[in-house]
């Protein structure tokens, strides 16, 4: 099953947590044009509310924030939404970044910038 066919059982809740706007606004274009319904915020305080509200299928999450790192968020993430898929997003792409994130809870990891297609794949994997 691939994520086109998923959405026809209901619109997918994303939620994006990036201090980097423009990169909020990208992912929720791509994602919307995909008929998905995201959501953003840009610190992790403000992740922790939005999460309870939405329950998002699939979270886009920064490593570095004002408030924190993503990679030490994904433990809450995990604990208390165990069925939300995570995507690391980070411009410190390197193998101990990647390997520690999918080691500690995270689906996919993807280094900035990334492209569409790059998007598109993370959440057709994470669907499948």
């Amino acid at each position: 099953m691939n994520f086109k066919s998923f959405l026809n059982l209901d619109t997918l809740k994303v939620l994006i947590i990036d201090d980097e706007t423009d990169i909020c606004y990208l992912l929720s274009t791509l994602l919307k044009q995909k008929s998905f319904e995201p959501q953003f915020v840009n610190t992790l305080s403000e992740a922790e509310k939005a999460l309870k509200a939405i329950s998002p299928k699939i979270v886009f999450l920064d490593n570095h924030l004002p408030d924190g790192l993503g990679i030490n968020f994904l433990e809450h993430i995990k604990q208390n939404y165990p069925e939300t898929k995570v995507v690391m997003i980070t411009a410190h792409d390197t193998a101990d970044a990647r390997n520690f994130a999918l080691k500690n809870g995270a689906d996919l990891f993807i280094g900035k910038p990334f492209t569409r297609d790059m998007v598109y794949s993370a959440v057709d994997e994470i669907l499948n």
